[in-house]
């Protein structure tokens, strides 16, 4: 205090802490203005999702998209061998082991010949081509 009045004293410290406390109080209103701000801002968002949800189930109650038919198998009946060979296997096939487990004879031809059956049948849809020479059938 150093001589000074006390009452003198006192308003001072009130006088500064009231300054604190409404430096204070101000950062925090910026703050929740901020916070409010971004609050509004999550709330439309997830709004728009809603509306979105909403309306791909509106569309996909509405009118359901039509369902494409299989696609035909070839009628020769090495198509239809192929296809019991990947029943039965389960997997991943190559022309060679197509042709070993179709009992062919293990030559270039018969192989080729495989091949281009497996290739007709993956550009039908009806097997897919994973990558170059192996192929598998889909699940359905």
């Amino acid at each position: 205090m150093n001589g000074a009045d006390p009452g003198t004293w006192l308003l001072d410290r009130i006088d500064a802490r009231e300054r604190a406390l409404t430096c204070q109080s101000e950062q925090t209103q910026e703050e929740i203005d901020t916070l409010t701000a971004r609050l509004g801002e999550l709330a439309e968002q997830v709004e728009h999702l809603r509306i979105s949800r909403k309306t791909l189930i509106s569309l996909a109650e509405e009118d359901p998209a039509p369902a494409k038919p299989p696609p035909a198998v070839p009628g020769h009946p090495a198509y239809q061998q192929i296809l019991t060979v990947f029943g039965e296997a389960g997997g991943f096939l190559r022309a060679r082991d197509l042709a070993m487990a179709m009992d062919l004879p293990l030559t270039q031809n018969s192989i080729q010949n495989v091949r281009a059956k497996l290739k007709r049948l993956a550009a039908l849809g009806i097997l897919v081509e994973s990558e170059p020479g192996l192929f598998i059938q889909p699940r359905s």
